[in-house]
């Protein structure tokens, strides 16, 4: 056995020094160097399979029914159509959030198909995890509860059960008894989660992660976790609003840019079929400052409800305060409108918001928020029942945008009159006897076939 050292290891970005120092000098966070002990020979045992040849792709079998669908659409959506046989899902958010109670109601639904799961908390006991699951009616007798946070058991429970899922709640609460580190350090999560990923693809079951997150919002634990998975998913969500976001940000086997949408009740989180219209609850009557844009999250498009507010600074430094939008796009939206259009902000403190808590990234917007931030400054209401969508360029412009059908049929099905929107993508638009559409190719044109 080799001769172990005392190494101080980073637990958020798994970097390590000799000795004990107060600010991480890779990730630079402070007081996160734990001891831990290095040069240990772990118990390779638990992951000893029989060593396999490598085959030619000519002759790999194509497996049929290599997903299972949940039955919650919003969820297989963002995973691509459906569990993958074999693979591994990590899930992340803040406490309260709603992970375990997603992973409870997969697991009812997997149960309602024959199909056994195997939930091992390392949190909570047997008996509060059964309060929870009569509070959310799941009720399937294919779900086996554990409360066991050491690997080796772990196993051998799966090999006796042999469930199609396991759910391992969470991976910052296992160890493997042969690291010499506490449960939770960068040591013990990455090698649990190595063992656990390598028996779930040797034996063909499915393992769900929950996992922690730091203050800043990332997993908590090694980077390397997310890179052993082979989904990640990340809640969002505020603490005073019922609705969640389900993000995908890395999947192998489906798009990294879809979304579900849910809404916490006492029962559970149940599916949000037509988001749109959450985010427009007051899409009838809109004053001055008030524009609907569309926006797409994955394959889906979303109309939601920007905001803003220019009113006269009383102090030296104008405010500029930004939600749900990126801050250095609002900025340079404001230039274009100095510089291309005349209206002076320099003086005034201005506000956007996006209506509902959702987060919109895409250059789409653009158009909706100049709009805004113009109604709000001329204090002039913009006609209803319209649409902005465009993209603007440092010149003025106003950019053609992608998928444009999809929005299209969304402003439809919801029962708008007007759509504003760039010539670019006048080729795109389908024959309408209900939608008006107004082609623009500039910030100043717009404003004045509004106004």
């Amino acid at each position: 056995m080799s001769k172990l050292n005392v190494v101080y290891v980073c637990q958020e970005c798994g970097w390590n020094s000799h000795k004990w120092i107060g600010r991480c000098s890779s990730c630079g966070d402070w007081d996160t160097m734990v001891e831990e002990k290095s040069g240990a020979s772990y118990n390779t045992k638990l992951t000893r399979f029989d060593s396999e040849r490598p085959v030619s792709l000519a002759n790999v079998k194509v497996v049929n029914n290599l997903r299972i669908e949940t039955k919650i659409d919003e969820f297989d959506r963002i995973l691509g159509g459906g569990i993958v046989k074999g693979s591994a899902v990590l899930i992340g958010g803040t406490p309260g959030i709603g992970k375990s109670t997603i992973l409870l109601q997969v697991c009812q639904q997997i149960g309602k198909q024959g199909f056994v799961s195997l939930y091992i908390t390392g949190e909570e006991s047997i008996g509060q995890l059964k309060l929870r699951a009569e509070r959310i009616s799941v009720t399937t007798k294919n779900i086996f509860l554990v409360a066991e946070n050491n690997l080796p058991a772990i196993f051998e429970h799966i090999k006796e059960i042999k469930p199609t899922l396991v759910i391992i709640d969470s991976i910052q609460t296992m160890f493997n008894p042969e690291i010499e580190s506490a449960p939770g350090t960068v040591s013990q999560v990455r090698q649990c989660a190595h063992e656990l990923i390598y028996m779930a693809k040797k034996s063909n079951f499915t393992v769900l992660f929950a996992g922690h997150v730091t203050k800043q919002g990332a997993i908590a634990g090694p980077k390397v976790l997310e890179h052993l998975v082979d989904t990640v998913l990340y809640f969002e969500g505020e603490g005073f609003m019922s609705f969640r976001i389900l993000r995908a940000v890395k999947n192998r086997f489906g798009s990294t840019n879809e979304i579900g949408i849910f809404e916490m009740s006492r029962n559970g989180l149940k599916e949000v079929k037509n988001p749109s219209e959450i985010f427009l609850s007051t899409k009838q009557q809109l004053h001055s400052g008030s524009t609907v844009i569309s926006c797409i999250e994955g394959t889906r498009a979303l109309l939601v409800e920007v905001q803003s507010l220019v009113t006269k600074s009383n102090y030296g430094i104008p405010e500029r305060k930004v939600s749900g939008v990126d801050y250095n796009r609002v900025a340079m939206i404001m230039a274009v409108l100095q510089k291309r259009v005349g209206i002076l902000l320099g003086s005034y403190d201005i506000f956007v918001n996006v209506v509902g808590g959702v987060k919109v990234e895409e250059p789409a917007a653009d158009l909706g928020i100049a709009i805004a931030i113009v109604s709000s400054f001329k204090d002039k209401e913009i006609p209803s029942q319209s649409v902005f969508i465009g993209e603007i360029g440092l010149g003025g412009e106003v950019r053609g945008v992608n998928q444009f059908a999809a929005r299209i049929k969304e402003v439809e099905k919801l029962g708008f009159k007007n759509i504003i929107c760039p010539k670019d993508n006048d080729a795109e638009i389908p024959g309408s006897k209900t939608l008006k559409t107004h082609n623009v190719s500039s910030l100043r044109e717009a404003i004045d076939k509004i106004w």
